[in-house]
């Protein structure tokens, strides 16, 4: 397993990047181009810009997250061509900068939803919170404007130019069923897997969040069946998941265990987060220990550990704790901690192997 830490861009993150270095076992970014709109190909100047950056920090940069999906791949539009030979030429100029994986989603409109960014947790810190019943009775205009509002941070897959039409948004999508958005979604990978595979990246797409439809919108990465589905609309090497605990686990007839013995040779990236589900539906994103969530995060890292996981994982939405002043959900001290329970899990069971005879291998 090979740790890496989600990062915005100089000036767009509170986390330094040598603050992330000092992280324990951490070696990498996971990182985009925030500024630069879906369907846009990316200047390779801004590419080398961040991983000189990295590399100043004794980092690397061989996890993209994300280079998003212009909606109209989405829809199927005559347009969505353009776009996708944007998207071949980006992967190209990742490639020769040494990036490995790039993370993406092929969620319509919305990349994640939440209903409050700051929810007070009883211990006193605050985290990102989803309430079913306001999503299911609420105006998707309002709820653009309350995440927006946070002003000072863009919330990655909320970006303001991409909303603005969201009118327009909502009368494509309306007759696009899920069947569609299947048949949309094997075309993209029909063209781009083997641009991938040229250049050495894996691609690896991220579990809607939350997995289940949402304002009307199809979603289809939501559970263990759509994703065997998906592996098989490109058998390669190079399609792949990312295979989100915290995504999948807000529904709780997801075996996220199960997922990781079955597609383990097509994970190369892991983002291993908690969260509680209540009776009722809600959520909200807990810290990382198994106890404080209903997602078993100590199985989980058994099942990479058991699979001999050798791909790249970070941690994810942390609650915002002492005070830390930052992005919600992206803060420095939970993710931290978070590292360190994972390895603390990683490092327990390599040891118990060792102890039951079997070798142990530094990954």
């Amino acid at each position: 397993m090979k740790m890496t830490f989600r990062w915005f861009g100089e000036g767009n993150d509170t986390v330094p990047l040598h603050y992330i270095k000092q992280i324990p076992g951490t070696d990498g970014i996971a990182w985009s181009l925030h500024d630069i709109a879906a369907g846009v190909e990316w200047p390779m100047d801004r590419i080398l810009e961040v991983k000189r950056q990295a590399e100043q920090a004794g980092l690397h940069i061989e996890v993209v997250e994300s280079v998003n999906i212009h909606e109209d791949i989405k829809l199927g539009l005559p347009s969505r061509d353009l776009y996708i030979e944007n998207y071949k030429k980006t992967i190209e100029k990742l490639g020769s900068a040494g990036v490995k994986v790039i993370c993406y989603n092929f969620m319509p409109i919305f990349d994640w939803l939440r209903t409050d960014l700051h929810k007070q947790m009883d211990d006193g810190a605050t985290a990102l919170f989803y309430e079913k019943s306001r999503i299911e009775d609420a105006d998707p205009f309002q709820l653009v404007d309350k995440i927006n509002a946070n002003s000072e941070f863009t919330m990655p897959g909320w970006e303001p130019e991409r909303l603005q039409h969201l009118t327009r948004l909502f009368e494509a999508y309306q007759d696009v069923t899920e069947e569609q958005l299947w048949e949309n979604l094997r075309y993209f990978l029909n063209e781009i897997i083997p641009v991938a595979a040229r250049s050495g990246i894996r691609m690896a797409i991220h579990p809607d969040d939350p997995p289940w439809p949402v304002f009307g919108l199809p979603r289809i990465m939501t559970c263990q069946e759509n994703f065997r589905t998906f592996l098989k609309l490109y058998d390669s090497p190079y399609n792949g998941i990312t295979l989100c605990s915290g995504s999948l686990g807000a529904n709780p007839d997801n075996d996220i265990i199960a997922m990781i013995h079955e597609f383990a040779d097509r994970i190369p990236f892991a983002h291993i987060r908690n969260v509680r589900v209540y009776d009722n539906g809600d959520f909200i994103e807990t810290s990382h220990r198994t106890q404080d969530g209903t997602v078993d995060i100590a199985g989980i890292v058994r099942a990479y550990q058991e699979v001999g996981f050798t791909g790249y994982a970070r941690p994810d939405h942390g609650r915002h704790i002492w005070d830390e002043q930052c992005r919600p959900g992206y803060g420095l001290y939970d993710r931290a901690l978070g590292i360190m329970y994972l390895w603390g899990l990683w490092d327990g069971y390599q040891y118990q192997s060792a102890s039951a005879g079997e070798k142990v291998v530094c990954l």
